[in-house]
């Protein structure tokens, strides 16, 4: 399934002023009562969000099921109610009662994972959607970390962000794997605390990155990277950007080669 066909499955209605009412009270009084019941949640960086004046792709590195609604209440309000979150089409969007439930919860939109992330088509869905205002939440890994490591980011949001001229917003999540690590059906309790032991959950945001189109999306997921490094994140280089490096110094040799011949030469 490409990504044209996955917008054929998405839910507009999910974005209407009643459906955001209503998952703006479920992520208060359902999953924050959850949330709040078996960890801590802390939030860093929230005041780089106040000189946003447009919208924003937000970054995040994904290791549990919990990341989203934790990602979510992090968010303004006034930016949380007008914000999407990508959603993989082969796994949440498998039903009908499965695809409405999370677009109605989280405000997703659905796409095609194995792609390269995030659809650019000029007839997609993400087009209305970023020129709307919406901001958007993307998980570059395309999957949930089994080890808690940072994988592997895909580049489409880097291209999606220079081609509106929105700025891209890194997150760093930490606390959510080990609260509900994939394979768990319910938030657990840190080990050997008494039943009233919480997890600490961190959601740290980095300043607003501001793509180019001439720019190499990879480097901008590099600069994403080392932002998540930094807060501490086990993290996994793209190999594809040394071998893009290697390239571009060979080819930089390659253009200097005539110059460095002629020089010294008495003219």
């Amino acid at each position: 399934m490409r990504n044209e066909e996955a917008a054929r499955l998405d839910k507009p209605w999910a974005r209407t002023l009643p459906a955001r009412m209503v998952r703006g009270v479920v992520l208060r009084g359902v999953f924050g009562t959850i949330i709040d019941a078996y960890a801590r949640q802390q939030i860093v960086g929230h005041e780089l969000l106040a000189h946003l004046d447009k919208p924003a792709i937000f970054v995040a590195n994904h290791s549990s099921h919990v990341d989203t609604p934790v990602l979510l209440r992090s968010l303004p309000p006034r930016r949380r109610r007008r914000t999407a979150v990508a959603a993989a089409v082969d796994y949440f969007y498998a039903n009908r009662l499965l695809a409405s439930t999370v677009s109605l919860a989280f405000g997703t939109v659905p796409l095609e994972r194995r792609s390269r992330g995030v659809d650019i088509h000029p007839n997609g869905h993400l087009e209305p959607l970023i020129n709307g205002g919406w901001n958007l939440v993307v998980f570059p890994e395309g999957t949930r970390s089994r080890d808690g490591r940072v994988g592997v980011m895909r580049s489409g949001a880097a291209r999606l962000a220079a081609k509106h001229g929105v700025p891209i917003v890194p997150v760093h999540i930490s606390g959510t794997h080990e609260a509900m690590p994939p394979g768990s059906g319910w938030m657990i309790r840190p080990p050997g605390s008494r039943w009233r032991g919480r997890h600490t959950i961190r959601v740290t945001f980095g300043l607003p990155i501001y793509a180019r189109a001439e720019e190499e999306p990879l480097e901008v997921m590099e600069t994403i990277r080392l932002f998540m490094a930094a807060c501490g994140a086990d993290t996994t280089p793209d190999p594809r950007l040394a071998a893009l490096r290697a390239a571009r110094a060979a080819r930089a040799a390659k253009t200097a080669e005539p110059a460095l011949a002629t020089y010294g030469q008495p003219a």
